[in-house]
């Protein structure tokens, strides 16, 4: 099925779902209702009134003499553009933000009227509209449809289509090229500020699904059904609680806490009979006693005494609006039923009716749990879960921003109006309140509704951590408490996220990340599903317990009489493609529900679909896929594939794989006992139907290297029970997770601590790293391919941009220099380049101006007019060129100047008295190379940033060799550190001259069962004697009977041990060697970048005690621990050398008299007590600075300590 993955994978990115959903938010050219459209349509600012038209969006001026209306639509985003300081525009492209420090945005504009009521006629008129008014820009997400990057724009007029043709596909990787892009980045991400940021999908629970679960709040437990309900960004929660004395009681929480009992809440909606609230209801018999009991309560108990509409409305006047005028409290009642109860299902009062059955239906869920012993619903299901992604994030963050411009708007317009000045919303307009809201939200994090972290910055350490970044799912809960169900891995994530990348520690299975075949739905509009419905006999009936009941996104919509039938139908319609694939059907059996769901946010996976126990997929549709004739979509359309949500696949029966495939050919065969592996293999009778056995070839090789052909059955894993197949079971892994080799060979555990290391590892994160200004950036200088390959590899683009190298590792210990995790490498290997990295640092420097007129200057300080303090010795500046700049290839150490620069003075003071006399003497600033790092320089642009200052970035290239206490690790977990480098000389080799390059411990494998660790060692000895690639995917690998015969083969044992010679003493070891070839990373956690050690040095100002941290070369901290162990071994005046001598230790003198803090007069040469002044008795007290500062610190507070001297008591 390798040609399904590959087309799927030709067609879209890794990152398809993000930028599909922000292309599904931002306005089309082709005229149809975006989602940004809708907000503004929907504005309502100053007016509460119902307005239906498609006029647009609405803001209403409170002015007094006269109406005044504006009227607001068709918002469009302009061509991603740069305007500079001048006024003038230019377009924008990735690369150029990057450098400059700006964003990628575009201009958004929108059409505005003015309506003025006539005061005698009395109805609106309109005035000139303006159109095209810029009210703010908007960021756009790179490789988006609205970026200039995309096939659609970036040839001109020209449109290209690179997926389909290949010309096309080669001259969109060459314009790339030309605009200093990486044609392998997927894109997805923002530029803000040049920095790049991703938006971070959200978990949320699903809206408009009831819930129902247990309430242990109290003593006794309670059944709770709840739902959120959501139209338009609107969620209003809704709870029915069945309480322990069988009343049923709604909390509507955005109303207020006041309980409702759901019999006087549905007489309200206009539910008059008791009949027709049994036939809402519609439950098991045994629950119509609590109902009679309920309705009976509301009838009869004095607190309520309702038994018509009329009366609950009143009822419910007098609990929400006491007190207050009639026309007033009847209003609020209608609000509350029509726009807080349900709004989902409609804010008319037609509607009422709807959300009484609805009511009713919550109701029958929470009786039928409390009397039977049904489970509650499992919050954890993927199929009450949704996912927001970057579209849904940023149409959040646009529709409040859009509301606060609106209000900014109206409150501008009212001014001007009350001046008496012309009305023009182009003078009005604050164009800054959008674009600053917006791009805050995205430089920050910080969210509309209070949730920071949504947009993180970009990890560019590998190619492949940049890819799982933009496929992480967080999770909303908090990470302080322990919600140990929610970080389980739930049987629903299967093929939607991967089970085994995630991160270990607090974060643990709340933070996610996507499957490889995943697409998250869009939203369609139901209207489509309800017409196609109709025309399936679909009605609404009186007595909804007449068949199966049809719920659309959660609404009921209809009953059908024969909802198997029904089911069966839809489900032919979607594989013909006359309904979209994205909508899902699920058939509830037991409970005669049909749920169809057509929302935006679920995780669908691809499976094969069989009919009667056998595929529809050929061998001939295989051959046209991979010739490119067939595309994924064309596989969907025909019902060959198709896309599951997590509800309806709890009505599948899905086979894991076609059949199991044997190590060796059967008996009975002429080539029986030969090793066969997946790849070699072709199933002949694909696709035939009613099928028991699949005949397959398989290419094999002989013992003496030919290869030969052998046909042979095995018995298919699917039956005509089973409704689908896996497409390749290796799709539930994540990005990372399928790079390794064998997964299933592992104990879980370590294979996700490889999937983090994947991401740590040094490779080569895109092919412009040269053009680009990331702060820190690592490239491996000799990347290589992998030996022992996995699919995944393809379809990630892990074979174009690598990250890791190809090992001898032996297993074995020397000398304990390998004890624990370490490592022992070769040092002929390295002076051979193995493992060496470079690594750039971009130092920014600006010429900032300040108010005032006062600007910092680049050039070499003290060449200027102008005095210059605290100038540094003079041949420090000797390397800059006149204009404050280096040479590029210059090599610098840390305090070495980079760039030469002079600033303002801070204060005035600084000047002196007689400051307006002087010249102005100006303050060296210049940005020096950072303590502890040394380099060349390597790039440096001289650029503008957008407020017309100068802007320089400098690249320094430093040159990181591995050394003793590097860390590398292999893809299996396997991590340690360097603990020698030998000699090649004295490394131990094998009878064929072979020198590891690594020596690895030999207690690292038992313990932790990597077992593929040691797979994928024979697996790369076998691959490098034969010269070819060995497959290692999970679940279908080449199989340990093919390897060892291999080795075999190549004259080698098939253990993989060998006989191995002391490279010191030449005698050969007693015991075999296990020797191979393995895929090892560098990983970025390098000693050069982390060693610190220091004497005397800087200390902090307020507490002079020295400072903290490698990068203000603080002193290493000498903590509680390490002052027990002192104490423990009674090493007192150590003690005292370290916190008091070598810390911040000073003299106080102290007044024996008074116990206050004396000091030293020198003019008298006394000393002198506040209180008995100068003669007074003075003592010398030597303390800590620390100690000073808080008498003084009390002394602020009014209160002033008396020190009492031990000797003096």
């Amino acid at each position: 099925m390798k040609e399904i993955i590959e087309s799927f994978f030709r067609e879209r990115s890794l990152v398809n779902h993000q930028l599909a959903s922000y292309d599904d938010c931002i306005p089309t050219g082709d005229n149809s209702l975006s989602r940004m459209e809708k907000i503004v349509r929907n504005i309502r600012v100053g007016t509460d009134e119902e307005v239906d038209d498609d006029m647009g969006g609405l803001i209403k001026l409170d002015v007094i003499d006269q109406d005044i209306i504006i009227r607001v639509k068709n918002i469009q985003l302009g061509e991603p553009t740069i305007r500079e300081a001048d006024g003038s525009d230019h377009a924008s492209l990735p690369m150029e933000c990057r450098l400059r420090k700006l964003t990628y945005m575009s201009p958004v504009k929108m059409d505005f009227t003015i309506y003025r009521k006539n005061p005698t006629t009395g109805e609106l008129q309109a005035s000139q509209p303006e159109k095209g008014v810029q009210v703010g820009n908007m960021p756009i997400m790179v490789r988006s449809r609205r970026c200039n990057l995309h096939s659609n724009h970036i040839a001109g007029d020209r449109v290209l289509h690179p997926t389909t043709s290949d010309e096309d596909k080669k001259m969109w990787e060459e314009l790339l090229r030309t605009k200093g892009e990486d044609p392998l980045d997927p894109g997805g991400y923002f530029i803000i500020n040049g920095t790049e940021r991703v938006l971070i999908s959200m978990e949320d629970l699903a809206p408009n699904r009831v819930t129902v679960e247990i309430n242990k709040r109290y003593a006794k437990k309670t059944e709770v059904a709840k739902i959120f309900s959501q139209k338009d960004g609107m969620r209003k929660p809704l709870t029915v609680e069945k309480r322990r004395d069988g009343m049923l009681m709604v909390k509507i929480s955005t109303a207020g806490t006041t309980a409702i009992p759901v019999v006087l809440l549905m007489r309200a909606l206009g539910i008059e009979n008791d009949q027709e609230l049994f036939q809402a209801i519609a439950g098991p018999p045994e629950t119509f006693k609590y109902i009679v009991a309920n309705i009976n309560e509301v009838k009869d108990n004095e607190e309520y005494a309702v038994d018509s509409k009329d009366e609950a409305h009143i009822w419910l006047e007098k609990k929400f609006a006491a007190g207050q005028q009639k026309e007033y409290r009847e209003a609020r009642v209608n609000q509350l039923l029509d726009r807080e109860l349900l709004p989902h299902l409609g804010d008319q009062t037609e509607d009422r009716k709807k959300k009484a059955i609805f009511l009713g239906r919550i109701v029958r869920q929470v009786l039928e749990m409390a009397i039977t012993s049904r489970k509650p619903n499992d919050k954890d299901h993927y199929a009450n879960k949704r996912v927001r992604l970057a579209g849904d994030l940023v149409e959040d963050l646009f529709r409040v921003s859009m509301g606060q411009l609106a209000r900014d708007l109206k409150y501008q317009l009212e001014r001007h109006h009350n001046r008496k000045r012309e009305l023009k919303i182009t003078s009005c307009l604050r164009p800054d309140v959008l674009t600053s809201k917006i791009m805050h939200a995205l430089a920050t994090g910080n969210w509309v509704g209070g949730r920071s972290g949504v947009s993180q910055l970009l990890d560019r350490t590998t190619f492949l951590s940049a890819l799982s970044h933009m496929r992480r799912v967080t999770s909303p809960l908090v990470r302080s408490q322990p919600h140990f169900e929610a970080r389980d891995l739930h049987p629903t994530q299967w093929g939607r996220l991967c089970p085994n990348e995630t991160p270990e520690g607090q974060n643990c299975g709340l933070v996610k990340n996507a499957a490889q075949m995943i697409d998250i739905s869009e939203a369609i509009p139901e209207e489509e599903i309800r017409s196609r419905l109709d025309e399936m006999d679909v009605f609404q009936p009186d007595d909804w317990t007449d068949g199966d009941r049809i719920h659309v996104n959660g609404d009921i919509y209809g009953v059908h009489k024969r909802g198997k039938n029904l089911v069966t139908q839809f489900k032919n319609a979607r594989r013909r493609g006359a309904i979209r694939s994205e909508v899902s059907i699920r058939h509830d059996n037991v409970n005669k529900d049909i749920f169809i769901n057509t929302d935006k946010g679920r995780i669908l996976r691809p499976v094969l679909i069989l009919y009667d126990g056998a595929p529809r997929l050929t061998q001939k549709h295989l051959e046209m896929v991979s010739a490119g004739e067939l595309t994924f979509k064309d596989l969907v359309n025909e019902g060959v594939v198709e896309w599951v949500d997590a509800e309806e696949e709890e009505d599948l029966y899905i086979a894991p794989r076609p059949f199991v495939l044997p190590e060796v050919v059967p008996e009975g065969n002429e080539y029986a006992g030969r090793p066969i592996s997946h790849s070699s293999v072709t199933w002949l009778n694909l696709g035939e139907p009613a099928a028991k056995e699949a005949k397959l070839q398989a290419n094999i090789t002989l013992p003496n290297g030919e290869k030969a052909n052998a046909v042979f059955k095995v018995p298919l894993l699917y039956t005509e029970e089973h409704t689908h197949c896996e497409i390749d079971p290796q799709l539930v892994l994540g990005v990372c997770a399928s790079l390794i080799p064998y997964p299933e060979h592992n104990s879980t555990p370590r294979v996700t601590g490889g999937t983090a290391m994947v991401k740590q590892s040094l490779g080569l994160p895109s092919s412009n790293y040269r053009l680009r200004p990331d702060t820190r950036l690592h490239i491996l200088h000799y990347p290589q391919r992998s030996i022992t390959h996995t699919q995944a590899m393809d379809t990630t683009k892990f074979d174009d941009r690598p990250g890791g190298q190809n090992f001898i590792v032996a297993v074995m210990s020397l000398h304990g220099y390998n004890m624990q995790d370490a490592v022992i490498m070769n040092r002929s290997s390295v002076q051979r380049a193995l493992g060496r990295s470079t690594f750039n640092r971009t130092y920014n420097a600006e010429r900032r101006r300040f108010p005032g007129g006062q600007v910092e200057e680049i050039e070499i300080p003290g060449t200027g007019l102008e005095e210059v303090k605290g100038l540094k010795p003079v041949g420090s500046y000797n390397h800059l060129e006149a204009d404050g700049l280096p040479h590029p290839e210059k090599y610098l150490e840390g305090g070495d100047v980079l760039v030469g620069k002079t600033s303002p003075p801070r204060f005035l003071e600084e000047t002196g008295a007689g400051a307006f006399l002087q010249a102005q003497e100006r303050r060296e600033s210049s940005m020096p190379i950072r303590h502890g790092e040394k380099g060349w320089v390597d790039n440096v642009y001289v650029t503008e940033s957008l407020d017309s200052g100068r802007l320089v970035r400098c690249m320094v290239r430093s040159h990181k060799v591995p050394e003793v206490g590097d860390k590398f690790a292999s893809r299996h977990g396997q991590k340690g550190v360097i603990g020698r480098l030998v000699n090649e000389e004295d490394m131990p080799f094998t009878r064929d001259g072979i020198i590891p390059d690594l020596i690895i411990n030999p207690h690292a494998i038992p313990s932790r069962m990597t077992v593929a660790h040691v797979l994928e060692m024979i697996g790369g000895k076998v691959g490098s004697l034969e010269g070819r690639r060995i497959d290692g995917t999970a679940f279908r690998g080449e199989k340990e009977g093919s390897l060892r015969d291999s080795l075999v083969r190549n004259g080698y044992d098939h253990t993989g041990r060998e006989v191995m010679i002391n490279g010191e003493t030449g005698e050969t070891y007693p015991a075999e060697i296990f020797v191979g070839c393995i895929y090892y990373q560098k990983l970025h956690h390098m000693v050069s970048g982390k060693i610190h050690a220091r004497s005397r040095g800087r200390v902090q100002i307020l507490t002079r005690q020295p400072t903290e941290g490698r990068a203000r070369q603080g002193g290493l901290r000498f903590g509680e621990m390490e002052r027990d162990c002192l104490i423990a071994h009674g090493a007192s005046m150590v003690i005292k050398d370290r916190l008091l001598d070598e810390s911040d230790g000073i003299d106080l003198f102290v007044c024996a008299q008074s116990g206050h803090i004396a000091w030293y007069d020198p003019k008298r040469r006394t000393y002198v007590s506040p209180i008995h002044g100068d003669g007074a008795e003075v003592y010398k007290v030597q303390t800590s600075y620390a100690f000073k500062l808080l008498l003084d610190e009390m002394k602020s507070l009014g209160v002033a300590m008396r020190l009492e001297l031990e000797d003096r008591r």
